[in-house]
């Protein structure tokens, strides 16, 4: 747990970190260190909210009855699927467009006069990326090394974009959030298993725990078929019944059975149509994913060679020399994002 909750807090961290890196660049830029101060603001809001919402997830289902917390947990596991799915292919698609958009937004917010508009930009964006990792992460809540993992990640990602903003290091984003997109899609199909179960639990679907009619079970001893070959006839236990039990060989609470639920959604014990959810996640979604990235790759292939003084290194930011005595805001040289071309 504590490797996949710390790549997730790493990769929404770091999202978290471009944009309010933009932002801050932008009013520097702009000459209006006065809306810094408003700009934490918000960025500390949506963090807080971002946080009690996690707190109410966890905590407040304790009331409920067995079925409603599973209802609850399925229903809030595939919404954590749909999020990072479409967040993944949003970032391949308008990655390389959210510095201009942000600078746009923030020019409008400016306009208005207070600075507290900017804010709002600031409360919105990050508050997007600590939503998606509370609904991502609400499910290990309760275990201490996803916790960790999460935290540690979030400050791994704090400390790489500070250092990145000041040009101590210099980072390829769209690299980063290509393989953490991969990585993320694997941890969705597994998600979405974990709600399949948690809603095949409450009876919502059907599945091994529903009983007769529904759940195949062996005339003679009564328990749920299991696997190809399982009961009178060949797949008999599919669909709603068990596609593989390992308990016996690998312990659920072992080290080996959690890092494969963190990583792959792997459990020693699946239904059916768990197992068909979560392949079905990934022949679908992977090869799109792959496609995109490589149409990205090729259309800055394209654009490199029509332009060959495009920025080679691409979504990096950058340090230039500091202004010149005298120089005016609006024209000073400082610390600058330079977007990628492409999400590649």
């Amino acid at each position: 747990m504590f490797l996949a909750s710390f790549l997730i807090g790493l990769r929404e961290g770091l999202e978290a970190a471009l944009i309010v890196g933009i932002l801050v660049a932008f009013v520097h830029k702009r000459g209006r260190s006065d809306v810094l101060a408003k700009i934490w603001w918000g960025v500390g809001l949506s963090i807080a909210i971002a946080a009690s919402l996690g707190a109410v997830f966890t905590f407040g289902a304790y009331g409920l009855s067995f079925e409603s917390q599973e209802i609850i947990g399925g229903a809030m596991s595939l919404l954590a699927v749909a999020m990072v799915t479409w967040m993944v292919f949003w970032m391949l698609k308008a990655g390389h467009r959210m510095k201009a958009e942000l600078e746009a937004n923030a020019a409008g917010a400016l306009a208005v006069g207070t600075g507290w508009a900017i804010a709002w930009i600031a409360f919105l964006s990050v508050g997007r990326e600590g939503l998606e990792t509370t609904l991502m992460l609400w499910g290990w809540a309760l275990q201490p090394e996803a916790l960790l993992g999460a935290l540690v990640g979030i400050l791994a990602a704090v400390a790489i974009g500070y250092a990145v903003f000041r040009g101590t290091v210099r980072l390829n984003f769209g690299t980063f959030f290509t393989y953490t997109g991969a990585f993320l899609i694997i941890v969705a199909a597994g998600i979405l298993a974990y709600g399949i179960h948690d809603l095949q639990e409450a009876a919502v679907l059907p599945g091994p725990f529903s009983g007769l009619p529904i759940t195949p079970t062996d005339p003679r001893t009564g328990e749920v078929l299991v696997g190809l070959t399982d009961g009178p006839f060949w797949m008999a236990a599919f669909p709603f019944g068990w596609a593989f039990d390992l308990t016996a060989v690998i312990d659920p609470t072992g080290v080996w059975a959690t890092l494969a639920k963190a990583t792959v959604g792997f459990t020693p014990l699946m239904s059916w149509l768990e197992v068909t959810a979560w392949a079905s996640y990934l022949l679908i979604i992977l090869p799109k994913f792959v496609a995109a990235v490589r149409r990205n790759r090729a259309a800055e292939r394209a654009a490199r060679t029509a332009n060959p003084t495009l920025d080679r290194a691409p979504a990096e930011l950058a340090s230039v020399p500091e202004p010149t005595p005298g120089a005016s805001p609006e024209h000073a040289p400082e610390k600058v994002l330079v977007p990628e071309r492409t999400a590649s």
